[in-house]
């Protein structure tokens, strides 16, 4: 008889392996720090996923791409993913589960 281990923390079960996350974003914007700081996060949770990021010019856009599919757009929406938004659609697509545009944003910050 094995002994199953533990069961892993919540996010833990499934790695992101093949899953692709492309990040567009505006390097004039100063966006790269929010670039960083979410894909930090998101290799925390899914140590194998594979994060490509995309400057672009000055539009303001922070988009983000799972397999190709257009899952969050700053330009649509106005502000940023929340994370734990943005977490359930990379399990979603580790599952091979259909994807959904994330609608919920925060605002971005602002100083005066």
């Amino acid at each position: 008889m094995s002994t199953e281990p533990a069961a892993p923390p919540a996010g833990g079960a499934v790695t992101g392996s093949g899953v692709r996350l492309v990040v567009e974003y505006c390097e004039p914007c100063g966006f790269e720090a929010t670039y960083l700081e979410l894909a930090s996060a998101v290799k925390e949770e899914y140590p194998d996923i594979d994060i490509q990021p995309r400057p672009g010019g000055g539009t303001g856009a922070f988009e983000i791409e799972i397999n190709g599919q257009l899952v969050f757009s700053k330009l649509e929406n106005g502000g940023f993913p929340y994370e734990k938004d943005l977490m359930e659609a990379i399990r979603r697509a580790s599952l091979g589960e259909p994807l959904e545009k994330i609608t919920n944003s925060r605002p971005p910050c602002s100083i005066l």
